[in-house]
């Protein structure tokens, strides 16, 4: 097949149409291989075509021979972008460019990109200009690496979002609310003017944390307005306000719309160069080395919410999970379990988590309410090291077994049951699921004192209703965590 094709191309046969549909070709891996075998010593074929007459035929020649990424076609991509004359095509020579070590070529690349910068854009030329910094800047960038800020602003008084469980805001709301009293409560969390960022910051329950800049909350769906309307509210000036550093920053945007994806990407592009022109590059657009997000959420007036989300501050809240399984609960979903569990919880307790994965409600539940002595089981012997190195990164003392929970024994009764329980979406492990739900329950019996308690992190909450009762429990909490997911914390006891 892509010996065909190219033998058309060597007779100049739909030569523009082949190189394209070689490169198609090509992108499955036996098919690249073959044609890199199959070349031989007509590897200076696709070069040639670089002097070709036809514009879109030098493009996708200088394509092709990014695909193929033999060392030999650097020079040459070079050299062809140096002469090209056609602006609409020249960010193809730079794309092509990505998959060679072009470092000897960056004083001649930096060189490029300022003088494109220097240039005065106009209506024909804008499109392609901006597209060609794009690319120089993402190919300096990507070989240089950004010099990250460092964020300082932990006391400089912020409009703060806090993201949250939408049916449990109340929980995040009275922690922050201990700290900045005048913290409110919206549809997706919690809001909050804060000059106290560093006693916020480490509350377990909040899935994200973006910033509102002020008099820059709402904008129109039309890329250069949003562009200015961010300029004018002093973007600049507040990340500098709250970082050690110099210009420039470096950001990528997110669009979350009811939009097509094709139209997302042209609002994302138009934004992101307006934004680069109006700050003269003290923020500079890039999809993979960038220091904050530029977040634009369509809301029911069809207009922007705009937020700032910071990657200079990290989120060390989990940091001791370094470990994880598939199966593995979110930190997030496992902290708000506790939180809300807190009042069910003794302090010292004797705690069992009969299926604790790589242990993070365990070490979740212990961040919440002390406990005395606490025990993870888990068949799954990798998944018990996992949560050994995870337990030993939060400092505390668990005692791990692999072990099945149907098989174990123990000397003391538990005072608490926690844990996540498994659950498959297979329709052929159905009956897998209900027999462990009735096993679970009359096992718990034997190791749960009188008073005891049992927290579920449950996707089955039928069964936990059904199976809790026959073995003579009572459903004390039952809280939805996600609708979509089917996920509930629920608290038993008798």
């Amino acid at each position: 097949m892509v010996r065909d094709t190219f033998d058309e191309i060597v007779n100049n046969v739909d030569v523009r149409q082949n190189l394209s549909k070689l490169r198609q070709e090509i992108k499955e891996e036996s098919n690249k291989y073959a044609l890199l075998y199959y070349l031989g010593e007509k590897k200076d074929i696709i070069p040639a075509l670089l002097e070709n007459e036809d514009a879109k035929t030098r493009k996708n020649a200088a394509l092709l021979m990014g695909d193929l990424a033999l060392e030999e076609y650097l020079p040459y991509i070079i050299k062809g972008y140096q002469k090209e004359e056609q602006r609409f095509i020249k960010s193809s020579y730079l794309v092509a460019l990505r998959s060679f070590d072009y470092r000897e070529y960056l004083p001649f690349l930096k060189e490029c990109l300022d003088n494109l910068l220097g240039i005065k854009l106009t209506a024909e030329n804008k499109k392609h200009t901006e597209e060609e910094i794009r690319e120089l800047t993402a190919l300096i960038v990507s070989m240089e690496g950004v010099k990250k800020h460092s964020f300082t602003g932990f006391h400089k008084l912020s409009k703060v979002l806090l993201l949250t469980n939408r049916n449990h805001i109340p929980v995040t709301l009275q922690q922050v609310q201990m700290i900045t009293p005048t913290a409110k409560e919206f549809n997706a969390g919690v809001m909050v003017k804060t000059d106290e960022l560093d006693e916020i910051l480490p509350i377990r329950t909040y899935q994200e944390i973006l910033f509102a800049l002020d008099g820059v909350q709402v904008c129109q769906m039309n890329p250069i307005q949003a562009a200015k309307l961010l300029c004018a509210g002093n973007l600049v000036e507040f990340l500098t306000d709250r970082h050690n550093g110099n210009v420039p920053f470096y950001f990528r945007v997110e669009v979350k719309s009811k939009m097509e994806l094709s139209k997302k990407s042209e609002f994302a592009k138009k934004f992101a160069s307006e934004l680069e022109r109006l700050t003269k590059r003290q923020l500079i657009n890039s999809t993979n080395n960038y220091e904050f997000e530029i977040r634009f959420i369509e809301n029911k007036e069809q207009n922007f919410n705009v937020l700032l989300k910071l990657y200079t501050i990290k989120d060390s809240r989990f940091a001791y999970r370094k470990n994880v399984i598939a199966s593995s609960i979110r930190p997030v979903n496992a902290a708000l379990t506790v939180a809300l569990a807190k009042d069910y919880m003794k302090e010292d307790a004797q705690v069992l988590d009969p299926f604790c994965g790589v242990g993070t409600m365990l070490i979740e539940r212990h961040k919440q309410v002390k406990a005395y002595s606490t025990y993870g089981l888990d068949i799954f012997a990798d998944a018990i090291e996992l949560a050994r190195e995870n337990t030993q990164a939060a400092r505390q003392v668990i005692h791990y077994i692999n072990r099945d929970f149907f098989d174990f024994k123990h000397e003391y009764l538990f005072d608490e049951i926690i844990t996540d329980m498994p659950f498959s979406n297979s329709k052929n492990r159905e009956q897998e699921i209900i027999d462990l739900y009735q096993l679970f329950f009359k096992k718990a019996k034997e190791h749960l004192k009188e008073d005891g308690v049992i927290i579920m992190y449950t996707h089955n909450r039928e069964l936990v209703r059904k199976f809790s009762k026959t073995a003579g429990y009572q459903v004390r909490e039952d809280y939805e965590i996600s609708r979509k997911e089917g996920t509930y914390v629920m608290i038993v006891s008798k």
